[in-house]
């Protein structure tokens, strides 16, 4: 096949049988340039959906009520690319059980270690200014992997060994593509730390080319997926297209992932960045759009039920307290919701029982002492394209 170098070009390792070709990728951004003029109309299309996105999240008047949730999601199905057999609703109802170690589940900590990651990462570029950096991805990388499926790759480490991709348990020499070896992956990483300031290309295209140079590097032994999606939603953030990581790529990239491996291999191949670039912008457009429905149902949903508490409940007040914190946490026991909402255990059963009354919330089939009840309507709409 003809081979474009313009991405990057194939180099033979090691001699005879064990004979392989590893891809050395070229510094960002490409050359020659990106043609934007082929892009004008999906990036302007990208660029307009995550606007309304952001000014949407912006008006809200509890945003933490969608991102929260939203990143649980986007955990559950940023997890379930890489093999993880566990559902949101999975997440929702073991959460707590996990984090207080009554009950161990590897899938479930794999994924509530992906939002750790996403908490941390935000947390270190918006509050403690602390610039994206190699650094900071292996200190993501670390609290992706720990305790784990995973554990014994070098979390928070580049590897030190040659890794390749491949159905599982196929040898070096058959891998459908192999990274850089390690020397040069260090310099290409030093290198994409670099690009990471660039202020030269559009931030959606910036975005979509590091993405895709970042997978194509792969400096992990594992997580190297997890890693690249969450990449995206912190240089969204960083770059100021978005106010609140409302908006991930994973479920776009689960629906097409045939076409996403082959986007990226024929950049590979033949340097073709433009169609990634295209297949990336169309999935923030799609995204953005999915993410503003949801939003919407989800303000919708809450107005419709402070409504209805409001019309039928003689402390308003307290049920309306409990209605916001069940949008957080919509898996819960009574003694959740009396810390939850600081009220005497009593107070938070009865509550649950009118809330259970008025067709709110369900109760769990368990029938112990700390029963779980469910805010059903609201974990359905999360639920969508998670369930395994």
């Amino acid at each position: 096949m003809f081979m474009n170098n313009r991405a990057g070009y194939y180099v033979k390792q090691l001699q005879g049988d064990l004979a392989y070709k590893a891809f050395l990728p070229n510094p960002l951004p490409p050359k020659p340039g990106i043609q934007l003029n082929s892009l004008v109309k999906t990036l302007s299309m990208a660029d307009q959906r995550i606007g309304r996105l952001d000014g949407l999240l912006k008006n809200i008047p509890n945003p933490e009520l969608f991102v929260l949730m939203y990143m649980k999601k986007e955990a559950v199905l940023s997890s379930q690319i890489e093999g993880t057999q566990a559902s949101l609703s999975d997440i929702l109802e073991k959460e707590e059980d996990i984090l207080s170690g009554i009950t161990e589940n590897n899938d479930v900590t794999t994924t509530l270690n992906y939002v750790k990651a996403m908490d941390y990462g935000l947390e270190r570029i918006r509050k403690d200014k602390f610039p994206l950096s190699l650094r900071l991805i292996k200190e993501l990388h670390k609290i992706l992997l720990t305790g784990v499926r995973g554990k014994d790759k070098r979390p928070g480490e580049f590897r030190k060994s040659q890794n390749w991709i491949g159905p599982e348990g196929c040898p070096l020499a058959a891998a459908l593509f192999v990274p850089p070896p390690v020397y040069e992956m260090n310099d290409a990483m030093g290198q994409l730390e670099k690009y990471l300031y660039d202020e030269n290309n559009p931030v959606l295209i910036k975005c979509g080319l590091i993405h895709a140079q970042f997978e194509t590097i792969h400096p992990f032994l594992d997580g190297n997926g997890r890693i690249g999606r969450l990449l995206i939603t912190l240089l969204l953030i960083l770059n100021n297209v978005i106010s609140e990581p409302g908006l991930y790529l994973s479920y776009y990239f689960q629906k097409r992932k045939i076409e996403y491996y082959e986007k990226l291999t024929a950049i590979r191949l033949s340097g073709d960045w433009e169609n990634w670039l295209k297949f990336f912008l169309t999935g923030i457009a799609e995204t953005s759009d999915n993410a503003i429905e949801l939003s919407n149902n989800i303000i919708k949903l809450r107005k419709e039920y402070s409504e209805l508490v409001r019309e039928k409940m003689i402390r308003s007040s307290t049920a309306i307290q409990f209605l916001d914190k069940i949008f957080i946490h919509p898996v819960f026991t009574v003694n959740e919701i009396k810390n939850y909402c600081n009220v005497s255990y009593n107070t938070a059963k009865n509550m649950i029982i009118k809330f259970k009354t008025l067709g709110i919330i369900t109760e769990g089939s368990n029938k112990h002492r700390n029963r779980k009840y469910f805010f059903t309507k609201y974990i359905s709409l999360l639920n969508e394209g998670t369930q395994l």
